[in-house]
C-alpha cells in the first residue's frame, strides 16, 4: 500500500533516504544532517559548473532531492569563479557551520560517494571535469566496489 497515495512521492522519499542512509555510513546518523550536508554540496557544484551542466545533473535526482539542488538558483549569477578546494570546502564549512559540527571535507566526500553511487560514470566524469583541478582531485571518480547506479 502506497504511504502518500502517490507512487511518485513514494518512490523519491524512498530514494532520498536511501541516499541519507548512504550519506550517514561516514558522517554522524542524523538524518537532518545528513540532508543539509547532501544539499550544502549538490549547490555548491551547481554553482561552479555550466548551467547546462547544472540543469542535466538537476534533472537525474531524486525529485525531493532536485528540490533542495534547486534552492535558491540563479543561473545568470553562475558559474562562480572560485577555483580552489579551500575556496569549496570554505563555501560548504559556511553553510554548515550553524550545524552540528560536521568537517566540509567529510560532507563532500559522503557526497560524492552517493554521486559515483547512483549517477552513470560518464555524468560523473562530466561534472568532475567542470570542475577546478583541485575539487577534482578530492573527488574519486568512479564505483566502490560492489555497487551500481540505480
Amino acid at each position: 500500500m502506497s504511504a502518500t497515495g502517490l507512487d511518485v512521492f513514494d518512490r523519491t522519499i524512498h530514494l532520498t533516504n536511501t541516499w541519507l542512509d548512504e550519506m550517514m555510513t561516514s558522517l554522524p546518523h542524523d538524518r537532518q544532517l545528513a540532508w543539509h550536508a547532501l544539499g550544502t554540496v549538490l549547490r555548491t557544484i551547481r554553482d561552479r559548473i555550466p548551467v547546462n551542466l547544472a540543469a542535466h545533473l538537476g534533472a537525474q535526482l531524486p525529485l525531493l532531492v532536485r528540490g533542495v539542488y534547486y534552492d535558491q538558483w540563479r543561473p545568470s549569477e553562475v558559474p562562480k569563479d572560485w577555483r580552489s578546494a579551500a575556496e569549496f570546502l570554505g563555501i560548504i564549512s559556511a553553510e554548515l557551520s550553524s550545524l552540528r559540527p560536521i568537517g566540509a571535507g567529510d560532507a563532500a566526500q559522503a557526497t560524492f560517494r552517493v554521486l559515483n553511487h547512483h549517477f552513470d560514470p560518464n555524468q560523473v566524469e562530466k561534472v568532475r571535469h567542470a570542475l577546478p583541478e583541485e575539487v577534482r582531485a578530492l573527488w574519486t571518480a568512479g564505483r566502490q566496489q560492489g555497487q551500481s547506479a540505480a
